[in-house]
């Protein structure tokens, strides 16, 4: 059988989970209540497959770094990572087309590509075991094969798959790809056991799914191609980059695989299975990963409640009192609250719609943003004003830069600061401080073994995180030519 390499598409904002869920922190960097995230759960679900030594990932360049950081735990039997990177969501059609172009030109077109979103959650890793290898046999055959969800329950929020005619004891030709049906005709499908759940996993020869773009999303896989013409690779000792060219890939059209291709498409096979599976879409999903108490109740922190009852309350950093409630949810965070009728969870999504039209922060970013050397914490914004708590990683260095319309006051809490301040580097200690003139060139680097904690103290005209003017960095956030 050809080689095997898994590839996890880490698109998507997440919006019905908001808002732990954010543009800049999608549903996959989502911690389960195991404490690992359901990226870390895809990746060793991929990597435990038999054979596989290199995993491909498709993301965006935005949360690079802070994958990596879910990764490298996990990684101990060495395997080789690869990355494409996109400088815009273009939707599944365009992120599986470019995948299939790097692996055939890196790996060969007979190489086997398994398609793995990575939000989803799998709890039976040995029925999805045997369902990949029966996929994979189906793919050799040419076929270009999805992972069908035994279905056990009604559901509405998902799109359903037909069987057709059953090819082996691997699986059946898909007949037609259905969308989320309502009530009366999920009822229907799960009575009569001809529709599947459709997953969105798939398993495909790539010179099969490459020809099949070629006859039916031509668009797609020119313009894909256009793009990776002008993009650039980045080797390094165990992973390998591939940056998109941010001006070609916007010409790829928007459209998801299954619009795209799997729809017109005749030699397209499903794998009936039941793996656990769960594409923890909604916060209803997410509470039914956790034991209810006496009362219905799931409760993530300290809470006291009166008569409340069936209630979902996620709010790890503040006491939450509760009475008289029944069948809510309430979702904490430092900078949001949420609360939803139970029944209505997968209609956060129009919240975190709202807050996009309206550009406001919550939809975008938490209060601790991820950036690829630490994280900062916003702990006060006001006019004119804004003070962060900042932690650099050991080794860790922010950009040299400068701010056009602000000062910067930096005082270490903890660690060893090496600064650069305009013409001057220096080294401060705990409890010392300096002081950052608007315009004047500066950079922050942590040289120690343990995180640096710094207090910075913005003050200026604007303090809008765009005011910043990169003019070097070690992790390539400057463009080429500066």
């Amino acid at each position: 059988m050809s080689t095997l390499i898994p590839c996890i598409i880490a698109g998507g904002a997440g919006t019905r989970l908001w808002p732990v869920s954010r543009e800049s922190m999608p549903k996959p960097f989502m911690c389960l209540p195991d404490g690992e995230s359901l990226l870390q759960k895809t990746f060793q679900r991929a990597v435990g497959l038999a054979n596989v030594n290199r995993l491909l990932t498709v993301t965006s360049r935005e949360v690079f770094f802070r994958t990596l950081d879910d990764y490298r735990p996990l990684n101990d039997g060495g395997v080789a990572l690869d990355f494409i990177l996109e400088p815009t969501g273009r939707n599944t059609a365009p992120a599986i087309a470019a995948a299939a172009l790097h692996v055939a030109r890196r790996y060969g077109e007979d190489a086997q590509l398994l398609v793995l979103p990575a939000d989803h959650l799998i709890t039976d890793m040995t029925a999805f075991a045997a369902a990949v290898d029966s996929a994979r046999r189906l793919a050799d055959q040419g076929w270009l094969v999805t992972f069908g969800i035994r279905p056990t329950r009604a559901e509405t929020g998902f799109g359903y798959i037909e069987k057709g005619p059953e090819l082996n004891s691997d699986g059946f030709q898909v007949a037609q790809f259905v969308e989320k049906p309502d009530a009366i005709t999920a009822q229907h499908y799960l009575d009569a056991g001809r529709h599947l759940w459709n997953s969105g996993m798939f398993c495909m020869r790539v010179d099969s799914i490459l020809r099949e773009l070629k006859e039916h999303a031509p668009r797609v896989l020119e313009a894909v191609s256009h793009c990776l013409e002008h993009s650039q690779v980045f080797q390094g000792k165990q992973e390998l980059h591939l940056e998109l060219d941010s001006r070609t890939f916007t010409l790829a059209p928007d459209i998801s695989i299954d619009y795209g291709l799997m729809e017109h498409c005749k030699k397209v096979a499903v794998v009936p299975c039941q793996l656990g599976w769960s594409d923890i879409g909604s916060w209803q999903a997410v509470r039914e990963l956790s034991p209810a108490d006496a009362n219905g109740n799931q409760c993530n922190g300290e809470n006291v409640l009166h008569d409340v009852h069936n209630c979902y309350i996620n709010a790890p950093k503040r006491l939450v009192g509760g009475v008289g409630l029944n069948d809510l949810i309430i979702i904490d965070t430092p900078d949001a609250l949420l609360v939803a009728d139970a029944k209505r969870s997968q209609d956060v999504k129009y919240i975190a719609q709202a807050l996009k039209l309206k550009g406001h922060d919550a939809y975008r970013l938490h209060r601790t943003v991820t950036r690829p050397w630490g994280t900062y914490t916003v702990l006060e914004e006001g006019p004119g004003l804004k003070i962060k708590r900042i932690v650099v990683k050991p080794q860790g260095a922010l950009s040299l830069q400068m701010h056009r319309q602000r000062s910067e006051h930096w005082i270490v809490v903890s660690g060893i600061a090496q600064v650069t301040n305009g013409d001057r580097q220096f080294e401060l200690n705990t409890n010392e401080s300096t002081f950052i003139k608007p315009g004047r060139a500066h950079r922050l680097v942590n040289p120690g073994s343990v995180d640096l904690v710094m207090i910075e103290v913005q003050s200026g005209e604007y303090v809008g995180e765009d005011d910043i003017v990169r003019l070097s960095d070690i992790y390539g956030r400057v463009p080429v030519g500066r």
